[in-house]
């Protein structure tokens, strides 16, 4: 049987690796690839800020320019997702609605397309293509439970084998049979333009969007095999002016670039070396690491929420949204935090250590302000922001779940200033402060009311004080933390592994010298993991 089909791409912005639009090509005499602006997306309450929004635009711009290229086009249609569905089908007489399945609760709704198809009597076809496996396979191979450690995570994997093998890429001759007709009214279906959206931003990322970015981006990355083979996670370098990790994963998140086909790719690069670098610290262990927040947010209540959530520590943070402005807008008075902010704010992305870094000041280390605020303004902010490992990751890093090593507070001082001891990242995201002395540039409020009058800031006019006293605020937030894992420690060890914990071991490898000295941690930290 041949097939009018309509395409729905959702994430899976590419046309590599993409086994569910190859299908519908196959068995289809007409495809129209559609793309559905939903405005409930923008009013759902995810906040997705300007710059996201930018990349989103562009992915879509790449892709439809690629579809040009093999005699096709991409249907960008704002609107009702369901209501535009109905009136498309009917008015392009089809017959068959494919499309990659997703674990968001938003996309999950979408997911009504079956019970559509059954009333309107079209087929559904669709197939799972942005993760490496079925999570759900996953899950029923661990008991029907989802394995909460990546220790057990790996032990399933094991069993189930490697993931299936990206398809090949698709092309003109796949499209010579299936082109659309021309449907009139080309400019109904264009991509819209930001200010259309009511999108506006005083920064432009540095990065693209779209899959010929992102493939451009990937290949010169994997032309240098030794640093892929050797590349360890954990020593990349968090202030660093450019970055020291791939800076794949905005592409990733969008399905713009495909998990499965750089899984491939790097596993090809790892045969041929004679040593390699392992999970979880090795680009491939970091592709597992998203796996496994993908399939514990597949099978877990709540994910994204404390309350809820069987999995999660239950915190009672203080309710200090002041405190939650000033973290969000770089007015802490902490240079090193305030510049990963900045950072964040301007470029819609930032280092992932920096990322602990914030977040610790933001949840266990410094405010005591829940991680579910903290995961909203990444969620707005990064270009990268990715439902199961946003989530996961402030989870991990508040230590309401995943991570034990709770009495590692990391100092807002120390931690920076042990990789760009001059301050070069502070003086290019914080120009307030460019004229400060190396010796003050972490501590400014420590500079002689001279230093500060030369540098051309003084603080508490031109930069704030710090908002806390560190050394206090992260002493009683070691003791509430303490308490609170004493209190529930049956939901504590529900994500703990008896090996030791994978972020110790980086973190280990990272600042060997410091797990010596502490130097990158607090001294409450300090004196409460010797006690």
């Amino acid at each position: 049987m041949t097939h009018r089909t309509i395409h729905i791409f959702r994430k899976g912005l590419r046309l590599h690796d993409n086994p569910i639009l190859l299908a519908a090509l196959e068995f289809s005499r007409v495809v129209y690839p559609v793309y559905i602006l939903d405005r409930k997306l923008l009013e759902s309450g995810v906040i997705i800020g300007a710059l996201r929004w930018r990349f989103i635009l562009q992915s879509l711009e790449d892709l439809h320019r690629n579809l040009v290229k093999l005699n096709s086009r991409l249907f960008v249609i704002q609107g009702d997702y369901e209501q535009i569905l109905r009136e498309y089908v009917q008015k392009w007489t089809i017959t068959q609605v494919t499309f990659d399945t997703e674990i968001e609760p938003f996309y999950k709704e979408m997911d009504k397309v079956r019970l559509m198809g059954k009333e309107m009597g079209f087929t559904v076809l669709f197939s799972v293509a942005h993760a490496l496996y079925d999570v759900a396979r996953i899950v029923e191979n661990n008991g029907g439970q989802p394995p909460l450690t990546y220790k057990k995570f790996l032990h399933v994997l094991s069993k189930l084998g490697d993931p299936e093998r990206p398809v090949r890429d698709i092309t003109v001759d796949d499209f010579q049979k299936c082109m659309p007709p021309n449907p009139g009214l080309k400019e109904l279906f264009r991509v819209p333009l930001p200010e259309e959206l009511g999108l506006q931003s005083e920064h432009n990322a540095s990065w693209i969007g779209g899959e010929s970015q992102g493939l451009q981006r990937l290949e010169q990355h994997l032309e240098n095999q030794g640093w892929i083979a050797h590349f360890t996670k954990p020593r990349t370098i968090p202030n660093s002016l450019l970055p020291s990790t791939t800076g794949l994963s905005p592409y990733f998140t969008l399905g713009c670039l495909s998990v499965r086909n750089n899984f491939y790719r790097l596993s090809h690069i790892y045969a041929q070396s004679k040593s390699h670098s392992l999970p979880p610290v090795s680009l491939q262990g970091q592709l597992l690491w998203r796996e496994f927040f993908y399939t514990v947010a597949s099978a877990t209540p709540n994910f994204t929420k404390m309350v809820g959530n069987p999995i999660c520590l239950q915190i009672g943070w203080y309710e200090d949204p002041e405190g939650l402005r000033k973290w969000r807008m770089a007015e802490t008075g902490f240079p090193w935090i305030d510049a990963i902010m900045t950072q964040l704010r301007q470029e819609g992305w930032v280092h992932h250590l920096a990322r602990h870094a914030v977040a610790c000041f933001l949840t266990r280390g410094d405010l005591w302000i829940s991680w579910e605020g903290g995961m909203k303004v990444f969620e707005e902010l990064l270009l990268d922001a990715d439902y199961s490992m946003n989530a996961g990751n402030w989870m991990w890093l508040s230590a309401s779940a995943f991570f034990h090593q709770y009495t590692r507070i990391l100092c807002p001082v120390r931690f920076g200033k042990r990789t760009d001891p001059e301050g070069h990242y502070i003086r290019k995201y914080l120009p307030v402060l460019k004229n400060f002395p190396s010796k003050y540039i972490y501590e400014p409020w420590t500079a002689p009311e001279e230093v500060q009058q030369q540098a051309g800031c003084v603080i508490g006019k031109d930069y704030p004080f710090p908002m806390v006293n560190h050394k206090e605020v992260s002493k009683n937030s070691l003791h509430l933390m303490k308490q609170v894992r004493e209190e529930q420690h049956k939901v504590t060890q529900l994500t703990r592994d008896v090996a030791d914990d994978p972020m110790e071991m980086r973190m280990k490898r990272k600042f060997p010298d410091d797990f010596k000295n502490k130097g990158i941690f607090s001294e409450t930290a300090e004196r409460s993991s010797t006690t």
